[in-house]
């Protein structure tokens, strides 16, 4: 294993008993199961017995209160970067599946590829990508974490792998806190592990909030 690593971490469960389509709307933030959540990310990370020397989130709370037990973990402050934030979508605010059946929002199905609801697949994947790489610059030794969302680390995900960055978002491999990692070899990125740290804790979430 390389001696150092870059570790892309999932929030936890937010609290969100309408099942509203959040995305980037603020107020949103963890539940007590969400905190439950991020702190076993942590615990995760801590016990692997490898020096964390930067950590970075996205701006939005629920990934800033992920990072904080993690921060706390490793005595580091959080660095915000808005490339690793939520995607856009055309659904923030709606309820539940209401926003898939309303004729008013069809038209944007019209091309799943890119996907024309919200922002391209492509531009996801760039932008986290240039986080990471400025990241992995940024330092000379220690493991790299980056708090972020679900869209956000499967793009890297599929990216990274060489696979199509179209995909079904209800069969994305990325749960609540998980934690992806990745290294760099050769100026290439490889994806070497996935992990669940929370798995006990996930029959009793709820997963929504995001496209």
């Amino acid at each position: 294993m390389s001696d150092k690593l870059l570790h892309l971490v999932r929030h936890g469960e937010v609290h969100n008993p309408e099942g509203v389509l959040y995305g980037r709307l603020p107020g949103y933030q963890l539940s007590e199961l969400g905190h439950g959540m991020a702190e076993a990310a942590a615990q995760e990370l801590a016990a692997s017995d490898r020096a964390v020397s930067l950590l970075i989130a996205s701006p939005l709370e629920r990934a800033q209160q992920s990072a904080a037990p993690i921060a706390q973990a490793f005595n580091l402050p959080i660095a915000i970067d808005e490339r690793i934030i939520e995607p856009t979508n055309a659904f923030e605010g709606s309820v539940g599946k209401s926003a898939f059946k309303n004729p008013r929002y069809w038209y944007r199905y019209l091309n799943p590829f890119r996907p024309s609801w919200g922002e391209p697949y492509r531009s996801i994947a760039n932008r986290v990508r240039a986080a990471m790489d400025d990241a992995w610059e940024a330092e000379r030794s220690g493991d790299i974490v980056m708090v972020s969302h679900q869209a956000v680390i499967w793009a890297a995900h599929r990216d990274i792998n060489g696979e199509p960055l179209f995909h079904n978002p209800a069969k994305r491999r990325c749960e609540l806190s998980s934690i992806t990692t990745f290294e760099r070899r050769g100026g290439r990125w490889f994806e070497v592990d996935y992990r669940t740290p929370a798995a006990e804790l996930m029959k009793d979430s709820i997963d929504v909030g995001a496209v």
